[in-house]
């Protein structure tokens, strides 16, 4: 394909996005506007300022402009503004189901209430069904570095949204924290009716997928790079078809995969993986997901029919029904 081709083709593929934090999808220009309207005073005195501190030697670095980031966020209409603004985004990019995590600790350790931060998603999630068509589902994500008694508060303030909150994930600082530190509050939302993702694999070793897959009993692997030093895992990957949610710009703006010729998803996807393309944190990170399909296109010279299987696996690894998977499915072109 040429390269105008290839954008045609990514922008009129059909997709699901799998991996997407809501408070990464902040821009800078609606921080600081909302920074502005909730009183709140940021570190950095412009727009451009700020995008000037985007560039990452790390997670950790990340991590620490999100969370002060998300300070701005303060009321239940921001969280939908925020919310809103994501779904336009991805309706653009052709994105037909998105399952977007969002992180309350974030917010519960500020002050916000938990109530303010669902509702002002849950909402804006309808407001999409409705106006943009686009179909969703919600899942908490447990900050790994608040520790396992801060994740079981969190989990008891979600029991009354378990009708709108499909699962329960982990993210945030990975090395250091092992899934392992997190079985017992896992096994607690499983009891509760929770699915269970959670991130492995991005810096941490493989051994930190395989305590995803055995303890936290995971049906995704978010990130899940550092399988491909484990030729064992590779195959289990394969062998129970446990999605990957692969996040490019992502991988090279946090120094994963600075260049991204060297990214496995290729090998991975050849191997029988159902790996799938993400934007993690867009506003972050430089692009949403067409951008993350592009990128990664040019980078592995990834066919048409290799671009036609990641959208595929995007809907086969998502919570939706056998029924509505089998619908979104033949959407896409042959």
């Amino acid at each position: 394909m040429t390269s105008t081709e290839l954008e045609e083709y990514i922008s009129a593929l059909p997709k699901a996005e799998l991996h997407l934090h809501i408070e990464g999808s902040l821009e800078p220009e609606m921080l600081f506007e909302m920074a502005a309207r909730n009183r709140v005073r940021l570190k950095y005195a412009s727009v451009e300022a700020l995008k000037r501190a985007y560039a990452f030697g790390n997670l950790q670095h990340f991590l620490d402009i999100y969370y002060a980031g998300a300070d701005a966020l303060r009321r239940e209409q921001d969280f939908y503004e925020l919310t809103m603004a994501y779904l336009r985004k991805a309706h653009a990019d052709r994105v037909l189901h998105t399952e977007i995590f969002f992180d309350p600790q974030t917010h519960t350790a500020r002050g916000i209430p938990f109530d303010s931060v669902v509702r002002g998603i849950l909402d804006a999630l309808a407001d999409g069904e409705k106006e943009l068509g686009i179909s969703s589902r919600l899942i908490l994500c447990f900050l790994r570095h608040l520790g396992e008694e801060s994740a079981f508060e969190a989990l008891q303030l979600a029991l009354p949204y378990r009708d709108h909150i499909v699962a329960v994930g982990l993210d945030s600082s990975e090395r250091g924290f092992p899934p392992s530190l997190f079985r017992r509050v896992f096994d607690k939302a499983r009891e509760e009716g929770f699915l269970t993702v959670a991130h492995a694999g991005e810096e941490g070793p493989a051994a930190y997928v395989r305590e995803a897959l055995d303890l936290l009993l995971v049906r995704r692997i978010d990130h899940g790079y550092a399988a491909i030093d484990d030729a064992d895992l590779l195959e289990r990957l394969a062998a129970e078809q446990i999605t990957l949610t692969m996040c490019p710009l992502s991988n090279q703006r946090l120094q994963v995969y600075p260049d991204l010729t060297l990214h496995p998803l290729k090998e991975m996807l050849d191997r029988g993986i159902p790996v799938t393309v993400n934007s993690d944190d867009p506003a972050y990170f430089g692009g949403y997901v067409n951008d993350n399909f592009l990128a990664i296109s040019r980078a592995l010279n990834l066919s048409r029919s290799d671009l036609r299987l990641l959208a595929v696996h995007s809907f086969t690894g998502s919570f939706l029904d056998q029924e509505r998977k089998a619908e979104l499915i033949a959407t896409i072109p042959a």
